[in-house]
């Protein structure tokens, strides 16, 4: 970790941990009873469990804790791509959002250095 952490991950890391906790909460709507599928329900919940744990790493400059947020992410942003052309492309699409915002901040120059 090279000098302060930039405001960008540190809006990263609050995106990281707030996009978890978005998809602990959709996963429970999809797990509990009335929900329309349960193993969908179940992947949200442990995605966004290990969203937020490994955005606790972001704030503390580790870079192995960027990686697997990018990884998360960009498995985010792919469910939500596939749940738009399932029919609730609302959803999908406000899904998609923080997750596309976290993976710009966290590879800007400035996050690099931060990370190196």
């Amino acid at each position: 970790m090279a000098g302060a952490r930039p405001g960008g991950v540190t809006l990263v890391a609050i995106i990281a941990w707030i996009s978890g906790a978005l998809q602990i909460l959709s996963g429970l709507f999809q797990v509990l009873p009335g929900g329309d599928n349960f193993g969908v329900g179940v992947w949200a919940i442990v995605l966004g469990i290990i969203t937020i744990v490994v955005s606790l790493g972001l704030f503390r400059g580790s870079n192995t804790a960027r990686i697997i947020v990018t990884v998360i992410f960009v498995v985010n942003i792919a469910t939500s791509i596939w749940l738009m052309f399932a029919g609730a492309f609302w959803t999908g699409l406000f899904s998609a959002i923080l997750p596309a915002i976290g993976l710009g901040l966290l590879w800007t120059r400035r996050a690099s250095e931060f990370f190196d």
